[in-house]
């Protein structure tokens, strides 16, 4: 079956349209300002998505494109200016970076309150996309499958996510640091155990048939009907192009029949990854988070 992230998108944007609103009769104005360097087509049309997003929920959105890469001090310099202004209440900065950019230096100047995507150790978030998956888990899981139930509250729903996953065998494929790695983070915080495959595992086929949960993040065809077993659950987050298409990491056709869920790619988790960015950015508005 598959997982109905158009109809949870849709739940979780009209609750979080309702919330800018009661914001704003606060005088509370959530912002979010994206950092790009380059002009790479795909990068950019990942920014315009999320501008799009921001426009239809009534938040107000900085686009900064650096078109050429600065040295990395004066890049400090342009974050550090941006994050000690008091109407930024979210910074993202897009990926793939430079390799030279020291990661954790650069996020460390952006203060935990704004830094809304959980790349900080001391992060009052979760990186969005996790929370994407865990959305398609609480739906599998909740006994009543709607999209209201499928809205992840992450610290209230470790409870629930324990009980439904302690006796899973859950496998996540890639561990990129915008994809397999902050999903594992999540799921070591909610104190499950995971196995991860990459491209040095040795026998990454005989570990997916045994698994009960895959999350793939890996941007290439991972999975098919010959190396899952009957009744897994699939989630995807990879994104490749094959043919012109954009497609996931899974051979959806070939999988439709074996897996018991699985989402589709595109319009699967990318757009209730953009949601949840929102989500969070509204949260650190919502306590008065930034300094």
């Amino acid at each position: 079956m598959i997982i109905p992230c158009v109809d949870i998108v849709s739940y979780l944007d009209e609750q979080l349209k309702l919330q800018v609103a009661q914001l704003k009769e606060k005088n509370i104005s959530p912002k979010l300002v994206t950092i790009l360097l380059g002009q790479a087509p795909e990068q950019l049309s990942f920014v315009s998505i999320k501008q799009r997003k921001a426009e239809m929920l009534g938040i107000d959105f900085e686009f900064l494109n650096l078109s050429n890469t600065p040295p990395f001090k004066e890049f400090l310099g342009q974050l550090l200016q941006i994050a000690q202004n008091p109407s930024t209440t979210g910074i993202i900065i897009q990926h793939p970076l430079p390799e030279h950019y020291d990661l954790e230096k650069m996020y460390t100047l952006i203060p935990s309150s704004k830094e809304i995507e959980g790349h900080l150790t001391n992060s009052y978030f979760q990186f969005p996309l996790s929370l994407s998956v865990l959305s398609g888990l609480k739906f599998i899981f909740s006994n009543e499958q709607t999209p209201e139930n499928a809205v992840v509250d992450f610290q209230n729903d470790i409870p629930f996510f324990k009980n439904v996953l302690q006796n899973k065998n859950i496998v996540i494929a890639g561990k990129g640091p915008t994809g397999g790695k902050p999903i594992g983070k999540s799921f070591a915080e909610i104190g499950v155990p995971f196995t991860v495959v990459d491209s040095k595992t040795t026998n990454p086929d005989d570990i997916f048939r045994s698994a009960d949960i895959i999350i793939t993040a890996t941007g290439r065809k991972v999975i098919s009907s010959d190396n899952i077993k009957p009744g897994a659950i699939l989630l995807n987050v990879g994104l490749r192009k094959e043919e012109g298409r954009l497609m996931g990491d899974l051979d959806e056709k070939s999988i439709d029949q074996k897996a018991a869920w699985y989402n589709i790619t595109p319009r699967g988790f990318g757009p209730l990854d953009v949601s949840y960015l929102y989500k969070n950015l509204l949260q650190s508005a919502r306590l008065n988070l930034s300094p």
